[in-house]
């Protein structure tokens, strides 16, 4: 079973990866699906995002959820099911892409994103990211940290999930370095300035981020 690892980023917040390597048949026979995630599987066209969708709900039945015990907001936010009492809030945050699949749990406001580094992201750094945090840096330094800003911004925004947010206009990451795997961000929206911790890690070719609020 390609359960790949978990991290725990703070004592009441763990990350959990799953490596897409089954067959699509071997993922679908080994999950529980809702009627809503079966129709919503069929419309799905790529099969990396099919083996994806399929492969965070492995991790929920991983560590003792289902799919049934998710449920979606109207933005599209995932929710756990009946635990928001008092004692027992969990927050939930999703990403996939190609081979790995995430979700991280934890008892405060979370977002996450996972994404294979490409050298094609620095043709766009321009476009949602302050450039001027990749100089000085190696080409190889320069795809990593942009996808490490990229995660950052993906990251935010899924905490947020407000429509109008702009990555390059709203959302701001201090400067850090690749070593230390942390860092900070400003949301700046609608006349509210909000700080978030970002913790980020290298699993093979991807980076993984997770952003929490300060």
């Amino acid at each position: 079973m390609p359960f790949y690892k978990s991290i725990a980023i703070t004592p009441k917040t763990t990350a959990y990866f799953w490596k897409n390597s089954e067959d699509l048949e071997t993922l679908f026979d080994a999950v529980q699906l809702t009627n809503t995630s079966k129709l919503r599987l069929e419309k799905m066209n790529a099969l990396s995002h099919k083996k994806g969708y399929l492969g965070v709900r492995m991790l929920l039945q991983h560590i003792g959820y289902n799919d049934f015990d998710l449920v979606y907001d109207k933005t599209g936010k995932p929710h756990f099911k009946d635990k928001n009492d008092a004692h027992t809030i969990q927050y939930i945050s999703i990403s996939h892409s190609n081979k790995f699949s995430s979700i991280c749990i934890s008892n405060e406001e979370i977002g996450i994103d996972i994404e294979v580094m490409k050298g094609k992201i620095l043709k766009i750094a321009g476009r949602f990211m302050d450039i001027k945090h990749l100089k000085g840096l190696s080409e190889k330094e320069q795809i990593k940290k942009a996808t490490v800003i990229w995660g950052i911004k993906e990251s935010i925004f899924k905490i947020k999930n407000e429509k109008g947010i702009s990555f390059p206009e709203h959302i701001f990451e201090d400067d850090f370095n690749l070593t230390n795997e942390s860092c900070s961000a400003t949301l700046d929206f609608n006349k509210q300035i909000e700080r978030f911790k970002i913790k980020f890690y290298t699993l093979e070719d991807y980076i993984f981020v997770c952003a929490l609020k300060d």
